[in-house]
């Protein structure tokens, strides 16, 4: 039976509770992730590029198989439009819901000067800069678990609490590297070793709200479920090419973070199908 060999104990649980633990355990990676700054001020950058290089394909995965497949499964069971019409106009929103956030939220990219900032222009440091941009990071992440549940809570066989199990425990592991991505920042910047971590584990506090939005959204609107998981998925993917495969590019071990995004894409395909 699907989802019972690893998910059975998560079935006893109020769908409520699924969701918080599931987004609250990827907020822990992140603030486990911002530890690092008690231990270190740098981290070794063929290192950190593979590390994000890993995080994006695990996003990339996680957008098809946990909520794109699904989402186009969902729409062809479900009566109404033909099953590429939610998941594309899903897909699309989602890219331009976080372009449209992304021209307004101030906030800088790891790899670039505060003189390059994007959104509206804002006499925040840089230190807060990179904080917003994790944050923008994180808040789909966090929907796309909220929707996930949410979608495996309303009864659809398409839709499996094993696949929402899996893409939680994806984005969690991919949080890791974005926690010490911003507090190791913060404490070069001159921010003591605690505020660098609170601020690091912060920029993850986003992603129990979203997720509890994107349940509230696709739990009691059933209609929206296949739109929802495409939205997710548009918008994971926009962070992923936007910033997470740049990121990675950027500090000079471009093989290298191509490598690491094929594994980080193949242990995702992987835990996607191990959990069912």
């Amino acid at each position: 039976m699907r989802g019972v060999p690893m998910t059975g104990w998560l079935e006893g649980l109020d769908p409520v509770w699924q969701v918080l633990g599931a987004s609250g355990f990827a907020w822990g990676m992140t603030a486990l992730g911002a530890a690092l700054v008690f231990l270190t001020t740098t981290i070794n950058l063929r290192l950190f590029d593979a590390m994000l290089g890993a995080a994006a394909g695990i996003m990339l995965a996680a957008s098809y198989f946990s909520l794109l497949g699904p989402a186009i499964e969902l729409a062809a069971a479900l009566e109404g439009p033909p099953a590429w019409v939610p998941a594309v106009v899903g897909f699309v929103l989602g890219g331009l819901f976080l372009r449209l956030v992304d021209r307004i939220l101030p906030h800088v990219h790891l790899d670039k000067p505060t003189s390059q900032a994007e959104g509206i222009p804002t006499s925040w440091r840089r230190s807060m800069l990179l904080v917003t941009a994790i944050t923008l990071h994180n808040f789909p992440e966090g929907l796309a678990i909220g929707v996930a549940f949410g979608a495996a809570a309303s009864g659809f066989p398409e839709a499996t609490l094993a696949t929402a199990a899996a893409l939680g425990l994806g984005i969690g592991l991919q949080d890791l590297p974005e926690g010490a991505a911003v507090s190791l920042p913060l404490r070069r910047e001159g921010l003591s070793r605690a505020r660098s971590f609170f601020w690091g584990q912060a920029s993850g506090a986003v992603e129990p709200v979203a997720a509890l939005i994107g349940f509230a959204a696709v739990a009691f609107v059933q209609p929206l479920l296949p739109y929802a998981l495409a939205f997710s998925a548009g918008a994971m993917i926009f962070v992923c090419v936007e910033e997470l495969i740049p990121e990675a590019q950027s500090g000079g071990h471009a093989d290298l973070a191509t490598m690491a995004l094929l594994i980080g894409f193949a242990i995702m395909m992987t835990l996607d199908v191990a959990l069912q």
